[in-house]
């Protein structure tokens, strides 16, 4: 409460023949009806009461400005000089709290407490206090009891008060002893529970106990709901006892396992007309009603009323009971007071806030803390702790896994268009509902369907994305609908990471894969004039050249100088005879090994021994090039060469010519994102700095940029080959970066499948447990293998078949 806050005390009167007084604050009326509790309690009394014995019963309020010891003091002085014979409240003022149990401890008169235990506890408490409120130690005893119930052996407490583990003190003893593990989280200043609910995320705390007030404690149920902590698999337990004010329509459904407290008597014959005179002034009053429910601090003042008049009832008959006034200045005490708090400890009376009674200690005893749950209908109990025989269910509540069966359940299955897993039949426009898909993950789907007995709903998810993680916790896409129960499977090539784990289930795989690159097919240039020349590189040309040349020369010499192959070409003719040539002239010599190269052979021939061995060592040359020739030259002429710049996931990180990216909010990108690998590191700096972005927004954006610029693509090797037998233009780069797989995802909570069959009981069996063996079915039976084999290679056949038909 901020020291500006007004505090109101108000004095109960008995005209005749003594005047009972009651202290309480909440001086607005529009707020806790604190002022309307004690008017409504005034007239049910003067109503019921013989006045001629007791007089009639009235009320005089004090205001406070703040709460402040110094002016309670001046208060509670102004109200002993009037006369008093008990004091009541203020609720919600723990300086002012401790002021008046001083006072009226010095003066003897009885104080009704109604506000929270005491932090700080008194080791000689005053014998005039009695505590209306539960105390501290019995609801520790009650969320102890209940945690047994639930069989939760490891749980978090949030605390969004220092004064917490005080409060709770028993709490934390019961957990010191056993061997039940207990963390505690504290909201720090900023009181946003985010960061605390992200941490028992991760932890995988199943039961979590929230002690805080009803604002805050609203707020920590939304920031669940956002983080999708609000599921089956989770159980709050709210140590209020005001459990009723929390408006849980708008966080959380019948599905979740909300528990609280409440003491209040719905059974009580006043009980009706007090919340309807309550609603019906805030109504007056107020532009809305500023609580769910009653508030707690109203129905204990209207109990003190009851329980007060109902003492100095009964100590009337023995004695004449009046009113004293009494100073602060002096030393005076009120007589009757020993008495009166005797008779207040013997008093035994049916309240709003059920049976009350009070122990030797002035502490309530012998009364039920009614266990609530939240369901459709609104809040309903389904238990109760007696402060004397402790827990005691009514009812058993539902397990964590709610169900044991699918049959006949209608589940929304959220998906993405990405072949061949979910694809749009050719004449979806024509076709409705689950019709309109086909692929592998919806062939598989109708397998799990048939098997399990259970109908679905295919819907597409809304913004066309996996599922990342945002800034402040909540996830986009499929992985998004999963957490605020938008969906109840996803069904697609969904990739099964560490980090979505976290926040939903998996299956078991039903695909195995890895990241790959994807880069297009580097072609040599197109045949033209000189196409002739490429069966052999140019340093091949230049060597038989420089051979043809020293071959020519060769044979020249060798020619010139053995006298065999001079001779006299007309020896019959007469005058003639002393002629003498050679056919290896110059000319002849380079034209000689030209027809040789070509396999055409010469009119001239080699006479001497030399010039044949030369020319024949030059036609065996010629017969292995023209024969490597001419079997290289027809696969050069119609086969292209395929040229490939890079080689591995290193070469592409080693350079920046080639941009390359992922799918935006995919599983890959985030692998990069979190990897602690160097490369990847480096892959990661440049896909995130570069602009414009790298990244797309689906797999046929991203193929259409690798066949039309400079752009290498990363993405599941799945995919790739897909794509791959579809386009000869594609190829992949080395091997597969990581190794993981494809998983069908569920809410968290809603699988088993990391608890090992043994260690699930029997009458907690899992919603989507059965998933996980049923595609061991499926694969047994060798269905998964046929979708893999349709999908993935005959369709390309089926394709290929009718475009050759075409």
């Amino acid at each position: 409460m901020s020291p500006w806050e007004q505090l109101s005390v108000a004095s109960l009167f008995v005209l005749s023949p003594v005047s009972p007084a009651a202290i309480l604050d909440d001086p607005m009326e529009c707020s806790r009806g604190e002022r309307l509790a004690i008017t409504l309690a005034k007239d049910s009394i003067n109503r019921n009461t013989n006045r001629s014995t007791t007089g009639k019963l009235e009320v005089d309020i004090f205001e406070l400005l703040r709460d402040s010891e110094y002016e309670m003091g001046e208060t509670m002085c102004q109200i002993m000089s009037k006369g008093v014979v008990a004091v009541l409240g203020p609720s919600a003022s723990p300086a002012s709290n401790s002021i008046i149990s001083n006072i009226c401890g010095e003066k003897e008169v009885p104080y009704v407490k109604v506000a929270p235990e005491d932090i700080l506890k008194v080791q000689f408490p005053r014998f005039t206090t009695l505590d209306l409120r539960p105390t501290n130690t019995d609801i520790s005893l009650a969320v102890a009891g209940l945690l047994t119930f639930f069989n939760s052996t490891t749980s978090c407490l949030i605390c969004a008060q220092a004064d917490c583990l005080l409060n709770l003190e028993q709490l934390l003893r019961q957990f010191l002893i056993s061997k039940e593990t207990l963390s505690v989280r504290m909201l720090d200043d900023s009181q946003d529970p985010t960061p605390l609910l992200k941490e028992i995320r991760d932890d995988k705390t199943a039961t979590i106990i929230v002690d805080a007030n009803a604002t805050m404690s609203h707020i920590i149920l939304e920031r669940a709901s956002e983080l999708g902590m609000l599921s089956v698999y989770y159980t709050y337990i709210f140590t209020s006892l005001e459990f009723s004010l929390l408006r849980l329509d708008d966080v959380a459904d019948q599905r979740v396992n909300i528990v609280g407290f409440s003491v209040f008597n719905k059974t009580h014959p006043f009980f009706q007309d007090f919340v309807l005179s309550l609603n019906r002034s805030w109504q007056e009053n107020c532009d809305h009603a500023p609580f769910a429910g009653t508030p707690l601090s109203s129905a204990l003042l209207f109990d003190a009323v009851y329980a007060v008049v109902a003492a100095v009832q009964e100590l009337n008959r023995s004695q004449n009971v009046g009113a004293t006034q009494l100073s602060c200045k002096s030393s005076k005490i009120w007589e009757h007071g020993t008495s009166l708090m005797n008779y207040l400890r013997m008093v035994e009376l049916e309240g709003l806030t059920g049976h009350i009674e009070f122990n030797s200690k002035g502490q309530r005893s012998n009364y039920a803390l009614r266990i609530m749950q939240n369901s459709k209908d609104g809040l309903r109990q389904i238990g109760l702790w007696h402060s004397e025989d402790g827990l005691s269910m009514e009812r058993k509540l539902p397990s964590i896994n709610v169900t044991d069966t699918l049959f006949n359940t209608t589940l929304t299955i959220t998906t993405i268009l990405e072949n061949p897993y979910v694809m749009l039949r050719q004449n979806h426009q024509e076709l409705e509902g689950n019709d309109r898909y086909e692929g592998f993950c919806v062939d598989m789907l109708k397998e799990l369907a048939d098997i399990l007995k259970f109908k679905y709903r295919i819907r597409l998810v809304g913004d066309g994305l996996y599922g990342v993680p945002g800034a402040n916790g909540t996830w986009t896409g499929m992985v998004g609908e999963l957490i605020s129960r938008k969906a109840d499977l996803a069904v697609a090539g969904l990739t099964i990471t560490a980090e979505r784990e976290k926040v939903i289930d998996f299956s078991k795989p039903f695909m195995t894969l890895g990241i790959s690159i994807m880069y297009r097919v580097h072609l040599g240039r197109r045949p033209g004039y000189f196409s002739f020349l490429d069966p052999f590189s140019p340093g091949v040309w230049l060597f038989m050249l420089l051979a043809y040349l020293a071959v020519s020369c060769v044979l020249f010499l060798v020619a010139r100088l053995t006298p065999y192959e001079w001779y006299n070409p007309h020896p019959c003719l007469k005058g003639r005879c002393n002629l003498l040539i050679n056919q290896y002239s110059l000319g002849n010599s380079f034209w000689f090994p030209v027809g040789g190269f070509m396999q055409q052979g010469s009119t001239i021939a080699p006479r001497a021994l030399s010039t044949r061995c030369v020319s024949g060592v030059w036609w065996a040359f010629t017969l292995i090039i023209i024969s490597s020739y001419t079997a290289n030259l027809a696969a050069f002429l119609t086969v292209q060469r395929m040229e490939v710049p890079i080689e591995s996931v290193d070469d592409l990180a080693d350079q920046t010519a080639i941009e390359y990216g992922t799918m935006h909010g995919g599983s890959t990108m985030t692998f990069f994102q979190n990897s602690r690998y160097q490369t990847y590191q480096r892959m990661w700096n440049f896909m995130h700095s570069k602009k414009p972005s790298v990244f797309v927004k689906s797999t046929e954006e991203g193929i259409a940029r690798v066949l039309n610029s400079n752009y290498a693509y990363l993405l599941e090797s799945t995919m790739n080959e897909y794509y791959r037998q579809r386009n000869c233009n594609l190829t992949q780069i080395g091997g597969l970066l990581d190794t993981k797989g494809y998983g069908i995802g569920m809410p968290l909570g809603e699988s088993n499948h990391r608890v090992s069959e043994r260690s699930v009981p029997r009458k907690n069996p899992s919603r989507f447990s059965n998933l996980t063996s049923t595609h061991g079915v499926i694969s047994h039976n060798g269905n998964l293998s046929e979708m893999c084999f349709f999908f993935f290679l005959q369709k390309i056949n089926i394709f290929v078949s009718a475009k050759v038909v075409f």
